[in-house]
C-alpha cells in the first residue's frame, strides 16, 4: 500500500512533467518525499501500530471456570523444500502463546479446550487447523483436548465457523489469541456472530525508527493499513446489507 501510493505520486508528477507543468509536478513530488520519509523513517507506521495493538495484553487476569475455551486463529503456513508443512514464521507466536495459555488453564480448571480455526486459503493441501495440532501436540496439548475447525479462508469465517463448535462445547470462558495487530478486527468479526471472547495478543509489531527510510517500516504500515482498511469494509458492507446478520442468541460465553 506504501508503495503504491509512492509510485502513483511518482507517477503522477511525471506526467505533469511531461505535459510541461513544473510547479504540479514539484509539488507531487515534494508530497512523495513526504510520504516516504513518514512511512519509512517509522513515526506514521507506529503511530498506527499503537492505535491499534494497545489495548491487548499478553497476560490472563482472573480465575479460569469450570469450562475454558481458548480459540487460536491461524495465520497461514509455509512449504519447506524437504519438510512437511509448517506453520508461518508470524503462527509461531500464536501457537507458543495458545500452549501455554492451555497449560494455564489445566493447572487451575477441570475442562478445557483449544480451538484451532483455519482453513487451506493458501492451496498448500493441508488446513492451518491440521498442521497447528501437529505441533501443539508435541508441545504437550493433547488429541483430545483439541477442537479443528478447518473450512475458514478468512478471519471473517473463522469466526463463522467457530460459533457451532463452541455452541456444542459450551464454555463459560472464551480466550481469543492473535496477533495484537489483528486483534481489534477479529473481535468485531467475532462479536458479529455472538462470540464475545477476551483478547490475549501472541506478539506486538514494531517500527523501526530510523534516519532513512526501511523497508521494515513499509511492511508494518501495510498490515496496518489492511487492518483498518478490513474494519472500514465491515462497516461498508453492514451500511450497505452485505453481510450476514448479526447473531444476538444466544451470546457465547452464556454467562457474559
Amino acid at each position: 500500500m506504501g508503495l503504491a501510493v509512492l509510485g502513483m505520486l511518482l507517477l503522477a508528477a511525471l506526467v505533469l512533467g511531461w505535459r510541461g507543468r513544473r510547479r504540479g509536478a514539484q509539488a507531487l513530488l515534494l508530497a512523495a518525499l513526504g510520504v516516504l520519509l513518514a512511512i519509512g523513517t517509522g513515526p506514521l507506521p507506529q503511530t498506527l501500530l499503537d492505535a491499534l495493538q494497545s489495548p491487548y495484553d499478553s497476560r490472563v487476569e482472573g480465575p479460569w471456570a469450570q469450562r475454558n475455551a481458548i480459540v487460536l486463529l491461524g495465520a497461514g503456513t509455509a512449504v519447506p523444500p524437504d519438510a512437511p508443512l509448517e506453520p508461518t514464521v508470524y503462527a509461531y507466536g500464536r501457537i507458543a502463546r495458545a500452549a501455554a495459555l492451555y497449560r494455564q488453564c489445566k493447572a487451575a480448571a477441570p475442562d478445557c479446550k483449544l480451538l484451532v480455526t483455519g482453513g487451506d486459503p493458501l492451496h498448500h493441501g493441508r488446513s492451518e487447523a491440521a498442521v497447528y495440532a501437529d505441533l501443539l501436540t508435541r508441545l504437550g496439548v493433547p488429541a483430545a483436548d483439541l477442537m479443528l475447525e478447518p473450512r475458514s479462508l478468512s478471519t471473517w469465517q473463522n469466526a463463522q465457523f467457530s460459533r457451532p463448535l463452541l455452541l456444542a462445547y459450551a464454555p463459560q470462558r472464551v480466550l481469543l489469541v492473535s496477533s495484537a495487530l489483528h486483534l481489534r478486527r477479529a473481535l468485531v468479526y467475532f462479536a458479529h456472530f455472538g462470540i464475545h471472547p477476551e483478547p490475549v495478543r501472541a506478539d506486538l509489531l514494531r517500527a523501526a525508527p530510523s534516519w532513512l527510510p526501511v523497508g521494515w517500516n513499509v511492511t508494518v504500515f501495510d498490515s496496518a493499513v489492511h487492518e483498518l482498511l478490513g474494519l472500514a469494509r465491515y462497516r461498508i458492507y453492514n451500511t450497505l446489507g452485505w453481510n450476514a446478520l448479526p447473531v444476538a442468541s444466544p451470546a457465547i460465553p452464556a454467562t457474559r
